[in-house]
């Protein structure tokens, strides 16, 4: 498995790409990396905090870009007139059959259009969009578009769900997974025409569609799979990161107030440190790229070396489960 990482890609650094490359190697003996970015830095870099593990340097190499996408870049010009970035060249060794997927931290927009513009769309896919995974009480669920797609037409929410569904069957090992329609309300005829009309397409397809589903039912885990555009998504899911940090923080200044509260922060301790690592974006590793010929994995912007190491151990199960082959079969068998 040869996994192309975008060295540069992110708000933190090369160094947190190469520990995760090396953490990623570490556990897993058939997995190879490809650091993408200036060989000399990259290279000196990797020595460093290889720490004489011969073997993980063995199973880690340089691919040099001379340019990086920054996240103040348009992200179409900057694909256009960028021909050496580092996310390009990552998806270029995809086409030319030198990795089987990209990772990058880097600009989500940039990395969309440049997967798209090396590698083209699926067959019968109008709009690749992003899906990410969230916590919930039960098992995690898998959120679609979360913004690569601000306006969209139900046939576009259609393809949504058809490949959101393929992929957490595979990836979450699910049999039939539920999907759900996120609107203002559970009650049929709820929403904008946007959910009105993806609804009745929902509900005349094969899928197992359950209905509309409001916010407050995204983490009860009821659902497997919920379906909304670009617009609606990322909204969310950029609320859903700032009330985990909020939550963290007022609950560490109430902690601090007394000594009493110190006291009983010390013995429940542990599953305040569970709950953090559940809500924690690092420990789902990134966003697959869907719709696109070939894997890709966005990661956020601040990502650290865990996650990382968790967005190249997506992008390998993806590859290992064939999740385009299952999407191309679900289109062919769920056409609307």
């Amino acid at each position: 498995m040869r996994i192309a990482l975008d060295a540069m890609g992110g708000d933190r650094g090369s160094e947190m790409a190469i520990q995760g490359a090396l953490a990623a190697v570490r556990d897993r003996k058939d997995l190879n990396v490809i650091l993408v970015g200036p060989r000399t830095i990259i290279e000196q870099q990797l020595v460093e905090h290889a720490g004489g593990n011969h073997d993980a340097l063995g199973r880690i190499s340089v691919h040099h870009a001379s340019e990086v996408i920054t996240m103040d870049d348009s992200p179409v010009e900057a694909v256009r007139k960028k021909k050496e970035a580092t996310i390009m060249v990552g998806f270029d060794l995809v086409k030319k059959n030198l990795a089987d997927a990209v990772v990058s931290a880097g600009n989500s927009g940039a990395t969309m259009a440049a997967a798209v513009r090396k590698l083209g769309r699926l067959s019968g896919i109008s709009r690749p969009g992003i899906a990410s995974f969230f916590p919930t009480l039960k098992k995690p669920v898998m959120l679609m578009d979360i913004g690569a797609n601000v306006d969209c037409r139900p046939q576009h929410l259609y393809q949504f769900a058809v490949m959101a569904s393929s992929c957490s069957r595979l990836l979450l090992n699910l049999d039939h997974p539920r999907i759900g329609l996120l609107s203002i309300g559970e009650e049929i005829g709820k929403g904008n025409a946007l959910v009105k009309d993806t609804y009745e397409l929902l509900k005349q397809s094969p899928l197992n569609f359950i209905g509309n589903v409001e916010g407050r039912d995204v983490y009860r885990g009821d659902v497997d799979v919920i379906v909304c555009d670009g617009f609606v998504g990322n909204i969310a899911l950029k609320i859903s990161e700032g009330l985990a940090d909020a939550a963290m923080q007022m609950l560490k200044r109430e902690i601090m107030k007394t000594w009493r509260a110190k006291l009983g922060y010390l013995l429940i301790r542990q599953a305040v440190n569970g709950f953090k690592k559940q809500v924690d974006y690092a420990e789902y590793g990134g966003a697959p790229l869907l719709g696109i010929n070939g894997t890709g994995i966005i990661c956020h912007g601040a990502s650290n070396s865990i996650a990382i190491r968790n967005a190249i151990e997506v992008a390998s199960n993806m590859v290992h489960n064939r999740v385009n082959d299952a999407i191309i079969q679900a289109l062919g068998e769920y056409a609307a």
